[in-house]
């Protein structure tokens, strides 16, 4: 269930500039910021498709509170719990439906999430450093560690990465397209076994260097294929949006498990008063920041300090965590749109 929407507005990697993140001081100050295109004159607004670090005026961040707080009116407990019942039928519905149709590669990837390039060089402020085919000896002997099944798949990986909430691979695969090293083994898993079949069924899905399998990330009690402390990555993407408020914090403290010591969670997801919340209207509220669409899935707008509460109370340490505003524009029906995205680098102690 991992996937931002075409009801949502523009797929989240759109614009021809990449991307460029504000608050970068408390992220890595060596990070490059990739996209520079600012919009000093709003006359020249619908020059370009896309804008980036755009700052809100204190009107449009009264409006922004103003709007929700008006469709701040839950529905009742028992519509309520019939979405969380079915939400793996409406999540089976939309890609049975949509397919991979909605969906683009996401190629910000290795510029936002270096872990994830082949042979990076990751300094210890960002996170593990990819092993290659002859990995040191400490990285040969946690890629043997297997306390329940000396043959779990990607048993004999040296880098491994599990996306939770894979959709249909948008990320996948273009990891696999992209970093050709013979010691990387990739997971992914989704609440949607439409998903995971799509996945499985993609002609660049390789099973010697990817496992797909269907996992509800709420469930704290459902088990992995996968020993914990032998990951290298986690990544989420637009995925924990996805769940119940109330399952979130289980979700990423049994993920973190799976991690080893100097792994890193990578996140990125929406923010609070993004252009999707803000076009909710009434009688979509579920509870405070969290809504359902009109096909019966779910989505949550986060603030910085939420996913910093939800990362630290698992055990892990802040590397990053920074507000991505971009405002996008159709030309063509002189339409602006702005985006709000969060995006986070947890690492477990080494």
């Amino acid at each position: 269930m991992a996937a931002p929407r075409a009801t949502d507005g523009v797929d989240e990697s759109c614009g021809d500039t990449g991307l460029i993140l504000s608050n970068s001081s408390t992220g890595d100050p060596k990070r490059p910021q990739f996209g520079t295109r600012f919009l000093t004159d709003p006359r020249q607004v619908f020059q370009h498709n896309a804008w980036d670090n755009v700052e809100w005026t204190d009107e449009q961040e009264e409006a922004a509170k103003k709007k929700v707080s008006e469709n701040n009116q839950p529905l009742p407990p028992e519509k309520q719990e019939d979405y969380d019942s079915r939400a793996s039928e409406y999540w089976n519905d939309f890609y049975t439906i949509h397919e991979n149709r909605f969906f683009k590669d996401r190629h910000w990837l290795f510029t936002e999430f270096p872990e994830l390039a082949p042979r990076c060089n990751i300094n210890h402020e960002s996170g593990p450093s990819v092993a290659g085919a002859n990995g040191s000896p400490d990285q040969k002997q946690s890629a043997a560690l297997s306390p329940d099944s000396p043959d779990f798949p990607g048993s004999s990986a040296t880098y491994r990465v599990l996306e939770v909430g894979c959709g249909v691979g948008n990320t996948v695969f273009p990891i696999l397209k992209t970093n050709n090293d013979p010691g990387l083994f990739v997971y992914c898993c989704d609440f949607s076994s439409a998903a995971v079949e799509l996945v499985k069924t993609n002609p660049e899905y390789d099973s010697k260097r990817c496992f797909a399998f269907v996992h509800d990330s709420s469930d704290e009690e459902a088990s992995y294929p996968i020993p914990d402390g032998t990951l290298d990555v986690i990544v989420l993407i637009f995925v924990l949006s996805a769940l119940h408020p109330d399952k979130m914090r289980s979700s990423i403290s049994r993920a973190a498990r799976l991690l080893k010591p100097g792994g890193v969670m990578l996140l990125r997801d929406y923010g609070r008063y993004d252009m999707a919340q803000l076009r909710f209207k009434k009688g979509r509220c579920l509870s405070e920041n969290f809504y359902v669409r009109g096909d019966g899935t779910r989505v949550y707008f986060f603030t910085q300090d939420e996913l910093h509460e939800l990362f630290t109370e698992a055990g892990l340490e802040k590397v990053q965590n920074l507000v991505d505003r971009r405002l996008q524009v159709n030309r063509g029906k002189q339409l602006t749109m702005y985006r709000v995205w969060i995006q986070c680098k947890y690492r477990k102690a080494p």
